[in-house]
């Protein structure tokens, strides 16, 4: 069986390599100098970049399963009370988010959604299943969600229904919100962290899960990786055939397809810092992800929120981080690289305050 602090230590890094790479490339020096593996894909496919997210929330359903078994002794009651209550925090901080700076942005134009809402969404029907469906019917019941969600998704819409203007997830948000509470990036309100979408985030969150389960029992390191790199090729093959025949990889609606095949190379990765930090103790490089993986939650939204504030700071129409791009290292690393440049700094400057967190012993979590 895999010693707790190990696989702590293995799940830790994982969450804050995502973290990392999420702070990366949300703060560019320019928008118009990206390279291209930092962008998501327009509509259709799959980039670097948009394998982030949905490994982020596999790493939460291998996180819970950690906290549902430290937690074995509480009732079905507890566990559901302390997962709503997780919920409600991490969509508030979320909202929070979305509003700040406050000044500035009426409700009555407040964007709903988001990337923390859809972590708590998603982890709370997560948690939910884990609670009150038996382990044995867990991965059918993730099955049958994909497979439910594929079926409104066409049903709902007669014409293109899985188009940026057509799909149902747009149609839902803009009956429930309105258009003036739901993203505007793609030209015309359209929501990708979208509330039916969710549908397909949950089994990111699931196919961790049951992976932690399963591997948890077993005593053999060598047991251990293949089968997490087994079951990650099954839904690498599952997404890339979904994909070729009627459901799309599409992060912006999470299709079912994209759920299976990005938990699937997250399976991949997990299975290689199994080997590193399990087997062969390779520790060393991990530590600067340890620090943004055990202050998950603080150091995202403090990189949204510094990140905001600094952009206050303006001269011109340009805020600081806009400055500093255009002023320094623009002009040191040319437009694609200074941005990048730009990003590495900033990432590097929120992990100096989850590193203070880290020395003071201070660790938040919902």
């Amino acid at each position: 069986m895999i010693q707790e602090n190990q696989r702590l230590l293995s799940i830790d890094v994982l969450r804050g390599m995502t973290i990392a790479f999420m702070i990366i490339v949300n703060t560019p020096g320019s928008w118009e100098f990206v390279y291209a593996p930092l962008r998501h894909a327009k509509w259709d496919g799959c980039t670097p970049t948009d394998l982030v997210f949905p490994f982020f929330l596999f790493i939460v359903g291998l996180s819970m399963a950690q906290s549902i078994k430290s937690h074995q002794n509480f009732t079905k009651q507890q566990l559901f009370l302390k997962a709503l209550k997780r919920t409600a925090v991490i969509f508030g901080i979320g909202l929070l988010l979305n509003w700040f700076p406050f000044f500035d942005k009426p409700l009555a134009e407040l964007r709903i959604f988001g990337v923390l809402q859809r972590i708590a969404l998603a982890y709370f029907a997560g948690a939910c299943i884990s609670i009150y469906v038996k382990e044995k019917y867990h991965l059918w019941t993730t099955m049958i969600i994909l497979v439910l969600y594929y079926l409104v998704l066409i049903m709902g819409v007669t014409v293109d229904p899985l188009t940026l203007e057509n799909n149902l997830v747009r149609k839902i948000d803009l009956a429930l919100l309105g258009e003036n509470h739901v993203y505007h990036g793609y030209g015309l309100p359209f929501d990708p962290e979208g509330l039916l979408s969710t549908l397909g985030s949950i089994g990111n969150v699931m196919f961790g899960y049951i992976l932690a389960r399963k591997i948890a029992a077993m005593d053999s390191r060598t047991r251990q990786i293949q089968y997490v790199f087994f079951f990650g090729a099954i839904l690498i093959t599952l997404g890339v055939v979904w994909n070729f025949t009627g459901f799309p990889i599409n992060k912006p609606i999470w299709s079912s397809s994209y759920a299976m095949f990005t938990s699937g190379l997250a399976s991949w990765l997990f299975a290689v810092m199994i080997y590193l930090i399990d087997v062969k103790s390779i520790t060393q490089w991990a530590f600067p992800f340890k620090v943004f993986g055990m202050n998950a939650l603080a150091s995202y939204a403090l990189s949204g929120l510094v990140i905001r504030t600094l952009n206050l700071i303006k001269s011109g129409e340009d805020g600081l981080p806009a400055l500093f791009y255009k002023n320094i290292t623009s002009p040191m690393a040319g437009p694609y690289l200074g941005s990048f440049l730009s990003a590495l700094i900033f990432c590097f400057i929120i992990w100096l305050l989850a590193y203070a967190l880290y020395r003071n012993k201070i660790f938040i979590k919902a």
